[in-house]
């Protein structure tokens, strides 16, 4: 055998040509949230980021619009192309040393679904599913949807599963609440629809807050204090890691949130609460907390949030009593109340006693959409049930006006109403009678003379029946400001 040897010379220019080569370059690259099938928000700049070599120049592309930029030394760049009108197909190119090329690109309204199992609850587990499943053929409904994972740091990007035309054969693992919500704008507004789902079961809301936010406020930083303290005994007790467990404060927003920030978005909606239901007074601080840093990270103080309160549940109560799930729903409805650009979709009627899962997601889908439909795009409809205005006590009687009256009030079933409770300076509540007497309901109960608070539907599972012509339930409401069970 022979072997060949190449000369001296020969090797060291080898070695040469190997160390002192520049390192190779990388192509640009696009997050997963961008993808063929992907649906962009509509009337408002679209953002479109990514990474490349530090100096390279790269123009992005979307039909006859462009924008070009220069990546930085950290690699990352960002564009932003003018604001288009709903259609589609198009086509969106990155050119820079080599190209990307996304096909089948979309405009419309992009919504971003969070929240816990509620949201996560998915298409083939709620009512009618099979038939559901077999009519979706929305080929403009586009779902993508966020695997779970935390972080402790945030993250630029998530390992998507990329975006998929609804279909038969996509939409029954979708998360239900989103997918019923999308279809009532896309029949309403017949423009694209992409959802953008980002949830996971049993989470506290504070694990999708960033932390930051919780630590500047003081009733909240306890949040923090009391996870340290669990994690220092979990790791001297049997040596575990809770660093990265998906209900720590803000794991979840650097792992599922955080890549999402500043897709352009029509807004949000949210299914949780039930994780928080035993700290429910802390939810009226956390809860707007958390929506105004979901706000912050994507520069829009008006983004719009529109929420669930939550279902009816567990076995119904003889007696009036305390309730942390009414307190958690009077928690909603005060964000509903003082954080501006909300809306809140009233479930109290189609709850389980024996599920925390209601099948009903349709109804669901249907009332978000209501707030949407209203608020963002002028539609001339009730967005809600009737929402507790104010009160005033007449002699042993109290009358409650109400927002949200549409046509008139009625009991669901033709009954007489059920739900109210009436209490005097002792702070008692009873079961009150209660009649509708124009846009008003009055209270009024023999054993309270003279009347000084109303509770409507204040229970876990309440047997309630007020609602508006629309057939939309009333929210459950408290007219006093007493101490809660769960006020620390």
């Amino acid at each position: 055998m022979v072997v060949f040897r190449p000369a001296a010379a020969t090797c060291l220019a080898l070695l040469a040509s190997v160390f002192l080569a520049p390192a190779l370059s990388a192509d640009p690259t696009l997050p997963s949230v961008f993808g063929d099938h992907a649906v962009l928000q509509r009337d408002q700049p679209i953002a479109v980021w990514g990474r490349a070599d530090p100096g390279e120049r790269l123009t992005v592309r979307l039909a006859r619009r462009s924008a070009s930029t220069v990546t930085g030394e950290d690699g990352r760049w960002r564009v932003e192309l003018p604001a288009f009108q709903a259609g589609g197909p198009h086509v969106l190119s990155v050119k820079g040393r080599t190209t990307i090329r996304l096909e089948d690109i979309l405009v419309g309204d992009v919504w971003i679904a969070s929240g816990q199992s509620n949201m996560a609850w998915p298409v083939k587990a709620s009512n009618d599913a099979k038939a559901e499943i077999q009519a979706a053929d929305h080929p403009r409904i586009r779902l993508f949807t966020v695997p779970r994972r935390t972080a402790l740091e945030p993250q630029h990007d998530v390992p998507g599963t990329g975006w998929h035309a609804c279909s038969p054969e996509t939409v029954g693992t979708f998360s239900a609440v989103a997918y019923y919500f999308g279809r009532e704008l896309h029949r309403e507004l017949g423009v694209p629809i992409g959802l953008v789902h980002t949830s996971w079961g049993g989470t506290p809301a504070e694990a999708w807050t960033p932390e930051a936010t919780i630590r500047a406020d003081a009733t909240l930083a306890v949040l923090i204090d009391d996870w340290t303290r669990r994690m220092e005994a979990a790791r001297a007790k049997n040596g575990k890691d809770l660093s990265r467990h998906h209900h720590r404060p803000g794991n979840l927003w650097r792992g599922m949130v955080a890549p999402l920030v500043g897709l352009s978005a029509q807004g949000v909606i949210w299914y949780q609460g039930e994780s928080n239901a035993g700290r429910a007074w802390q939810y009226r601080t956390l809860f707007p907390a958390m929506i105004e840093a979901w706000r912050e990270a994507w520069a829009r103080p008006d983004l719009p949030f529109h929420f669930v309160q939550l279902a009816n549940f567990r076995a119904v109560k003889e007696e009036p009593g305390d309730s942390a799930w009414a307190e958690l729903r009077d928690a909603q409805l005060h964000t509903l109340r003082t954080v501006p650009h909300t809306g809140m979709a009233v479930a109290i009627d189609i709850g389980q006693a024996d599920d925390i899962h209601p099948r009903n997601k349709q109804d669901v889908g249907r009332r978000l959409a209501r707030w949407a439909l209203h608020a963002q795009h002028g539609k001339s409809l009730v967005p809600s049930g009737p929402l507790y205005r104010d009160h005033a006590v007449d002699g042993a009687a109290v009358r409650i006006r109400f927002d949200h009256v549409g046509a008139g009030l009625a009991a669901r079933d033709g009954e007489v109403l059920h739900g109210f409770t009436i209490a005097g300076e002792a702070r008692v509540f009873v079961r009150a009678t209660a009649r509708i007497e124009g846009g008003a309901v009055v209270v009024s109960s023999p054993d309270v003379p003279a009347p000084v608070a109303v509770r409507y539907a204040w229970a876990d599972n309440p047997v309630c029946n007020l609602v508006n012509a629309d057939g939309l339930p009333a929210s459950p409401f408290r007219t006093d400001d007493w101490r809660l069970t769960t006020q620390r």
